[in-house]
């Protein structure tokens, strides 16, 4: 009895066909899309952030403009002194949105794919794990400093534009206050501060949150505070020290004085290249460990399976 191949005949195959093949970097670049496609959090969030803080600033400038009678009532300089600690505001409560964003998201990064399973479809896909980890890495890095620092651009210019036309026809020079916006200066230190602090300075508390969700069999947030909640009271219990403490407190809050030298209101050039930042320990050791902690989170997303 003969069977019906199910081979294709070789004259159906045309002469001059080949198989596609796709580099590292298009594999990452359309794994990040993937990312920004099925987390969309990641630029709600800090949209959100800085849609509210418009609305707010909205409301406060058109309080204080009904609230004047006759002549405006602050200073020029007062006036833009105001607005500075605004955009101060705006560009930290972005920030800091992203960063609670960068947060959930690593730790639901390779947890959420064993827990629904669709783990098994993207294994089946021509994509390493190493490709796979990196670009989901690549998310609270560099994607999301960068969605803050356009979001924070743009909140901080609709800014200035809803003051000024809130602030029209009442003896306020809208020129000279535009003259005095340096949107460069501001935005290239915001970039700078995202890029240096949120990315490489963070990088080990990502990886260890990676390394968390790519082992965690339930609860990746317990998981990921409980050990060094434990570890803190021991050390406190047994040798009355907070060593592990204040390594955690300058790794949040960043190196001290690392982000603002001396001579950084006087030289603006030299607080974009800080030689001492980069040339801190701390932050060549904590990069170290990052790698450590994506290279164990490969290895899990390698042989761990669905939950």
């Amino acid at each position: 009895m003969n069977t019906q191949s199910n081979a294709v005949p070789e004259s159906a195959v045309p002469r001059d066909f080949a198989l596609v093949t796709i580099s590292p970097f298009q594999m990452t670049y359309w794994s990040i899309l993937r990312e920004l496609w099925e987390n969309r959090s990641i630029y709600i969030g800090p949209l959100v952030a800085g849609g509210v803080f418009l609305l707010g600033f909205l409301i406060n400038m058109i309080s204080v403009r009904r609230g004047s009678h006759g002549p405006w009532p602050l200073a020029p300089d007062q006036l833009r002194q105001i607005l500075n600690d605004r955009y101060e505001v705006s560009a930290a409560l972005i920030m800091g949105t992203a960063l609670i964003v960068g947060v959930f998201y690593s730790l639901d990064a390779l947890y959420g794919e064993r827990r629904d399973r669709s783990i098994l479809f993207w294994k089946s896909l021509p994509v390493s794990d190493v490709i796979t980890v990196l670009s989901k890495f690549a998310v609270p890095i560099l994607i999301l400093p960068l969605l803050s620092f356009v979001i924070t651009l743009a909140t901080q210019f609709l800014m200035l534009v809803l003051s000024s036309a809130i602030l029209a026809g009442s003896g306020v020079s809208i020129a000279t206050l535009w003259s005095h916006v340096s949107f460069l200066q501001v935005s290239l230190v915001i970039l700078y501060h995202l890029f240096t602090v949120h990315g490489l300075w963070y990088a080990p508390l990502y990886g260890w949150l990676f390394l968390v969700s790519a082992w965690a069999p339930r609860a990746p947030f317990i998981w990921a505070v409980l050990p060094p909640f434990v570890i803190l009271g021991v050390e406190k219990i047994a040798f009355n020290t907070s060593l592990l403490l204040s390594l955690l407190q300058e790794r949040l809050l960043g190196p001290s004085g690392a982000m603002a030298p001396e001579h950084t209101h006087q030289d603006f050039a030299a607080s974009l290249i800080p030689q001492h930042f980069f040339g801190v320990p701390g932050l060549w050791i904590g990069l170290a460990i990052a790698a450590a902690f994506l290279f164990g989170a490969v290895r899990l997303r390698r042989y761990r399976g669905p939950i």
